[in-house]
């Protein structure tokens, strides 16, 4: 085999493959290992959904559909966003995407050129530096972990040159759970007015928020809509993760650039990923709500256990995820979540797997069975007490 680096791209060789993927691939197969370490919800996607997937397979809806998606999805779509005080046309202002990664690298493509700078805040998930920098543009770091992991606009406004074209923003946060409040978010919205910025604003998690808070988008503060993209999509809260089916929402005049993209790259999502999502969005508001609900009630266990054994842990307003401290063990990030996995069969992903700023820290996903959750947490309690395993 002809080995010769110069037959690949340089930028491809440069990035690193997915630390995620890695501790997810050390689990297959393996029914010895808890695993808190994928994102991805422990339910399986609502009947009703599944049953209209099953229905348009049955009549043989099996062809493309248009590059845009279903117009009927769409219009599901702008109906919902309506909730959140978003309005976007649902024949110029919304496409349907192969999950919200799809959206995320179409966008940045379509809005990048080489020399431009884009900001993200980190920690964040996993995929949007290697996209960003896939772009032949400067990824400029925006460290939140001094700031309790919280996105703040005079940070922001200190890292803007005449080169920064973008700014990434999750809400709530992948990794951490946490989110930007309302009163920061207008800060953040107007120094990116001033700036005239575009804002990548990643809203998967925006129906898994906690304790009555309510979501606020970023795009439905004054003035924003002009420089916001609105990322959502159904595998979170709806739990169809393998279906693969996410949107955006954005200006028609950018849209029109990134539809081109998406002709060429996907041509369509599923048809029955739309189909079944048209279902969530008009009948699925119960089911998601029981998985929040439980979601919650795991929050509240993990949160009380680390406060148990002397880990401090911000306290997540949404998404499923935790992101405790593990400094005072003296392991790295890759150390401890390497020992866990070996040691104590429980796999978690290594804080600086979402950015450098985030060492010393660990992910765990709570969309776990709860009686695995109890002794994923039985098990970290002996690691930090230097116990060994007695199963």
């Amino acid at each position: 085999m002809n080995t010769r680096k110069d037959r690949y791209s340089e930028k491809i060789l440069r990035t690193p493959p997915s630390p995620i993927r890695k501790f997810f691939d050390l689990i297959i197969g393996r029914d010895d290992i808890i695993s808190l370490g994928v994102g991805e919800p422990d339910f399986s996607t609502p009947w009703i959904m599944r049953e209209e997937a099953f229905y348009h397979l049955e009549q043989g809806h099996t062809s493309y559909t248009s590059n845009w998606g279903l117009l009927e999805l769409r219009q599901e779509i702008a109906q919902y966003l309506e909730k959140y005080s978003l309005s976007y046309d649902p024949t110029s202002e919304i496409l349907v995407t192969i999950g919200v990664s799809e959206a995320i690298d179409a966008v940045l493509r379509s809005i990048l050129n080489p020399g431009d700078e884009v900001i993200v805040a980190e920690p964040c998930y996993v995929s949007y530096q290697p996209l960003v920098e896939l772009c032949d543009v400067t990824l400029v770091r925006l460290d939140t972990a001094p700031d309790d992991f919280i996105a703040r606009a005079a940070a922001i406004e200190k890292l803007i040159t005449p080169k920064t074209k973008a700014l990434m923003l999750c809400s709530p946060s992948n990794p951490t759970g946490r989110m930007i409040p309302k009163d920061e978010l207008e800060k953040i919205a107007e120094v990116v007015k001033k700036h005239k910025l575009w804002v990548l604003s990643d809203e998967v998690y925006c129906e898994l928020i906690y304790d009555d808070r309510k979501h606020v988008s970023i795009g439905s503060l004054p003035g924003m809509k002009d420089y916001t993209i609105v990322l959502n999509g159904f595998s979170k809260a709806f739990a169809m993760t393998g279906w693969r089916i996410g949107y955006f929402a954005c200006p028609a005049e950018l849209m029109v650039q990134v539809h081109k993209l998406h002709q060429y790259s996907t041509i369509c999502a599923p048809i029955m990923s739309q189909y079944a999502a048209i279902e969530g969005l008009r009948n699925g508001a119960a089911e998601v709500e029981k998985m929040r609900v439980s979601y919650q009630q795991r929050r509240n266990l993990m949160i009380k256990a680390f406060n148990g054994m002397g880990i401090p842990v911000a306290e997540p307003e949404g998404a499923f995820y935790v992101f405790p401290d593990i400094r005072k063990t003296g392991l790295s990030s890759d150390e401890f979540a390497t020992k866990f996995i070996n040691e104590y069969k429980v796999a978690v992903v290594p804080g600086n797997a979402f950015g450098a700023g985030a060492e010393g820290f660990v992910r765990c996903c709570y969309a776990t069975e709860i009686g695995k959750l109890k002794e994923a947490l039985r098990r970290f309690a002996l690691m930090i007490e230097g116990k060994p395993l007695d199963l």
